[in-house]
């Protein structure tokens, strides 16, 4: 991931945010062969369980975290359908298609963005286009319904990858993506892997949450992915995402 990318992510938000995160650092002493060398010994030993101690309950919260959020979307108003996108004259050409939210608008995703485009700027946009090792080819627009964000279909070349390493790979290429936890779901009659995220919002300047299931086909996975502004808004929007998922065939 390069810094340019990540510059352009954050300052096109309605696309994907990113931003650079700072690494954290650790350090560590040895003892010096004294007699009180076993103490130092017995410390690291106490330090590292700490530390495991705090990674297990880290881990532990991001999945009670992601479990909270299903949780809250079964107990979510379901979402009322208002068409079907990705068959045979839809907005969006897809392997498979889903019915989407009243009064959402779909569009075929292009980052075709003209010859008078700054070409450095033109390529960066247009590495905005790909995530993992998924293309974006479909947008559903939430606005027209009242809520700011899009549900976005990416879709990759066809490969021998479950559905789980595909979202593995899409989440690992967003620097800003933390807390994900992943779970085994079904998308419609198909086997699907499902993941719960955090990522920072550059624009609010405040953690918003993101969610995305993926699915294989025989010509290639798909990932649905849901955004939204902020958290609120991503909560008010998720009965659209329930609605793809249980909703989606292949073809």
């Amino acid at each position: 991931m390069t810094m340019a990318r990540g510059t352009v992510r954050g300052l096109v938000p309605a696309v994907l945010a990113a931003v650079t995160l700072a690494g954290c650092s650790s350090s560590s002493g040895a003892g010096d062969g004294s007699p009180g060398a076993p103490a130092v010994s017995s410390a690291t030993a106490k330090a590292s369980a700490e530390a495991g101690a705090e990674k297990t309950g880290a881990d532990k919260a991001g999945a009670d975290e992601a479990g909270a959020d299903q949780a809250g979307a079964g107990a979510t108003k379901a979402a009322e359908k208002g068409g079907r996108v990705g068959g045979a004259g839809s907005a969006c050409d897809l392997p498979v298609s889903f019915d989407i939210a009243a009064h959402w608008k779909p569009r075929g995703a292009s980052m075709d963005l003209g010859s008078e485009l700054d070409p450095e700027l033109a390529e960066e946009l247009a590495d905005l286009a790909e995530q993992g090792t998924v293309k974006v080819v479909c947008e559903i627009d939430a606005k027209p319904a009242g809520n700011i964000g899009f549900l976005r279909v990416w879709q990759g070349e066809a490969s021998e990858d479950d559905p789980r390493a595909v979202l593995q790979a899409f989440v690992a290429d967003d620097p800003n993506a933390v807390k994900a936890a992943y779970t085994q779901v079904t998308a419609g009659a198909l086997a699907a892997a499902e993941v719960g995220y955090t990522s920072h919002s550059e624009l609010l300047d405040e953690p918003k949450k993101e969610r995305a299931f993926a699915v294989a086909t025989p010509d290639g996975p798909v990932v649905v992915h849901l955004g939204g502004m902020d958290s609120e808004e991503h909560m008010a929007m998720l009965p659209a995402f329930e609605l793809a998922k249980r909703t989606l065939k292949l073809g």
